[in-house]
């Protein structure tokens, strides 16, 4: 299933697009933009200050208390900013991410808190689009922020239900259109360049993080997520929406920065969740 003017269906996408994003990702694994030293324990403490203070909705969506003895399968693990909270609350975790910088960071945040003769956790390199599990694997797949970034992300999304086991349910983010991202960013990419035409979907598909990415109205993800049942839906604003992260290298202009400095977050943050970026998604496989 593809979006309407989504530019992303297989005839389209351009050959070793799932390499560039692999190479995006190995540059600047997702959660480390900004952390200094080395000692994976400060990384994590770190990390994890910054990421659920301004995504503060994460850990009730995840839900990671509950997981305790669960098979869990989290599909891009980042830096492991997530992933460890799995392990800390007794789940049987499994990770997997397409880069391997990305693993290697997060290896070195899970070693860090193992204790002696603790039972290495399951961490490799691996393709939302060809998971190398069994049928009905896990009890519960989560993926946070991700199968945006694959190439064909409806296969992605068959291939969480295919190992997930009878019952077992799904966590998923993946980019929501309409959103305040996809709007600044056509009015930066799009709107400031004398190119109006340029529709916020291709401007994230374009602009913004990996390249490739694509967003979802309402309706499209529902389409996405057919085989599964008790799909939830609910948009949530992220730290794009509200401009709460570090700006990267591409946006130090002066002009950006005083974008920064003037941003209305607190209307954006009272009025704005059905424009968020972050389309949250619960399902669970019959």
């Amino acid at each position: 299933m593809h979006a309407p003017d989504d530019p992303s269906g297989p005839d389209a996408a351009p050959s070793g697009l799932k390499a560039r994003v692999r190479e995006h990702w190995d540059r600047e694994p997702c959660g480390t933009r900004g952390l200094e030293g080395d000692d994976p324990r400060a990384r994590q403490a770190r990390a994890e200050a910054e990421r659920y203070a301004v995504d503060a909705h994460i850990p009730g969506f995840a839900r990671f208390t509950d997981a305790a003895g669960l098979k869990v399968l989290e599909i891009g693990v980042g830096a492991g900013t997530d992933f460890v909270q799995w392990i800390r609350n007794g789940a049987r975790a499994t990770g997997v991410d397409l880069s391997p910088n990305s693993l290697a960071e997060c290896r070195a945040r899970v070693d860090a808190m193992s204790a002696e003769g603790d039972p290495e956790v399951p961490l490799q390199v691996a393709d939302a689009e060809h998971l190398p599990f069994p049928d009905a694997s896990f009890d519960l797949v989560y993926s946070y922020g991700v199968l945006h970034h694959s190439p064909d992300t409806a296969a992605a999304i068959r291939e969480v239900l295919r190992v997930l086991r009878p019952g077992g349910e799904t966590r998923l983010m993946i980019y929501h259109v309409p959103s305040w991202t996809g709007l600044m960013l056509w009015a930066v990419h799009g709107a400031a360049r004398l190119r109006p035409w340029l529709s916020p979907r291709r401007a994230i598909y374009e602009h913004l993080e990996s390249p490739g990415t694509k967003a979802y109205t309402l309706a499209e993800a529902r389409a996405l997520m057919r085989g599964f049942e008790d799909v939830e839906l609910e948009t949530a604003l992220l730290a794009g929406d509200l401009l709460a992260m570090r700006p990267s290298a591409r946006y130090q202009s002066p002009v950006h920065r005083l974008l920064w400095a003037v941003y209305p977050r607190k209307l954006i943050k009272r009025f704005g969740a059905r424009l968020g970026l972050g389309l949250l998604i619960r399902a669970r496989k019959p």
